[in-house]
């Protein structure tokens, strides 16, 4: 029976979602008071525990999220990202223009987030269509495919952030496993994919052809993509520090510790961002904090929604429902890590939203994973490859590629549908082959 309730409660999250177009942030509202009443919370702790859910929930990401916006916001504007894209294209050369695409998405793909990095990249993808004749799915696909693999693996982006939390991981290691399982994933979905997709008809739009800087207003080579990757180099560097100072003095494990705190490296980078892409430019601090208030607002509603899944975490949680589910799961012959990438698969074909799909799953799964002592790193990397699957009409991602690329349903969905389907495939095996090893 308690099966049955969670299903109408996901099934209504869903129908409020997909049906009636209720913003998501109110839809989990909804559906975590309803869950509340059904589950046999008593009145008086329904909204205390939507109300837990939500602060513990926001007060452990708003801060990574916030400052990784502010970064990928500046990257954007001040012209790096379109420096990184300039000198991968100019070392790679025409030959291999699909491969200097793709480096150029996936580097930058780390720092932006993804309807960020889309809406920049688009426009550089058909302008190199249009200059070599080349089609646009075909060299498009791959970058677009390593933007979605950032965005569903990598830390710091809002849903596996999100689940490096709610799993209690490490978002180091989290990161090095999504960092190994990115590069298969991008080359079977993204250049070996592509290659059957090259008498795909692709007219794009003249409107989006783009509107760079000029040359010599771009910031230079190395403080580019070196701002863009400190992230990534601090968070990996500060996780392997942390195993040569064991046997250390405690004061020394503590600043190893404070430093490796993923709050604190987005502070850091955000810092070095701010002289390097900002006033060591010449740019007025003021125009800089302009910059990361516009992030802000870009990514307010992604703020709501995590924290909204909180909320209905919190009730499955003190319910003791998440624990039911759990005890019963552990009877079913199916693997924990191939549980949560079916889950999050079955979520986001319903709803659209990858980063919802990632975390519904987590609620109900996160008690299962703690009985089975599933490794967390592992268990973020296969719900968010779950979250990528099935990318159809109920996604945004799956119009803006229509629309920018001016394909029609048919080819959308055997182009851009099925890129996110490899992407996902790849993603489990690869968790389960690291499983195997680890």
């Amino acid at each position: 029976m308690i099966f049955i309730l969670v299903l109408l409660c996901i099934l209504v999250l869903i129908l409020l979602i997909a049906w009636a177009k209720l913003n998501p942030f109110l839809a989990f509202l909804v559906v975590s008071l309803l869950a509340g009443f059904i589950f046999g919370l008593p009145f008086n702790h329904i909204v205390q525990s939507v109300q837990t859910g939500m602060g513990d929930t926001f007060g452990s990401l708003a801060g990574i999220i916030v400052l990784g916006a502010m970064m990928g916001k500046l990257v954007a504007d001040s012209g790096a990202a379109q420096q990184i894209t300039r000198v991968l294209m100019k070392s790679f050369g025409q030959k291999n223009i699909q491969w200097a695409l793709v480096c150029t998405g996936f580097i930058i793909g780390i720092p932006l987030f993804y309807t960020v990095g889309f809406v920049l990249m688009v426009p550089l993808i058909l302008s190199v269509s249009y200059e070599f004749k080349i089609p646009a799915i075909y060299i498009g696909l791959p970058m677009l495919a390593a933007l979605s693999v950032t965005h569903g693996f990598l830390p710091p982006h809002p849903s596996p952030t999100a689940l490096v939390m709610q799993f209690h991981a490490n978002m180091g290691i989290t990161l090095l496993y999504g960092l190994i399982l990115a590069i298969p994933a991008i080359l079977i979905a993204g250049p070996l994919f592509s290659l059957t997709l090259k008498k795909i008809p692709s007219h794009p739009l003249t409107v989006f052809q783009p509107h760079h800087l000029k040359e010599a207003a771009l910031p230079g080579t190395f403080s580019s993509v070196g701002t863009a990757l400190l992230p990534v180099f601090l968070l990996i560097s500060t996780t392997l520090l942390q195993f040569f100072v064991k046997g250390q003095s405690v004061w020394i494990q503590n600043i190893v510790h404070f430093i490796s705190e993923p709050l604190i490296i987005m502070l850091i980078s955000l810092l070095v961002a701010s002289y390097t892409l900002g006033t060591a430019r010449g740019k007025k601090l003021t125009a800089v904090m302009n910059v990361y208030g516009d992030a802000v607002k870009d990514i307010s509603m992604i703020l709501l929604i995590i924290t909204g899944a909180g909320a209905l975490k919190q009730v499955l949680s003190d319910s003791g429902v998440s624990q039911v589910i759990a005890t019963a799961l552990q009877t079913v012959p199916i693997h924990p890590l191939v549980l949560g990438w079916l889950m999050a698969a079955a979520i986001r074909a319903s709803i659209g939203s990858a980063t919802v799909a990632g975390l519904t799953t987590a609620g109900i799964i996160l008690p299962l994973m703690v009985q089975t002592h599933t490794n967390p790193n592992l268990m973020v990397l296969a719900v968010g490859a779950g979250s990528l699957m099935f990318s159809h009409v109920n996604d945004g991602g799956f119009w803006l590629f229509k629309e920018y690329f001016n394909l029609s349903m048919k080819d959308t969905f055997r182009s851009w549908s099925l890129m996110e389907i490899i992407v996902g495939l790849v993603g489990l095996a690869g968790v389960l082959l690291l499983n195997f090893w680890i």
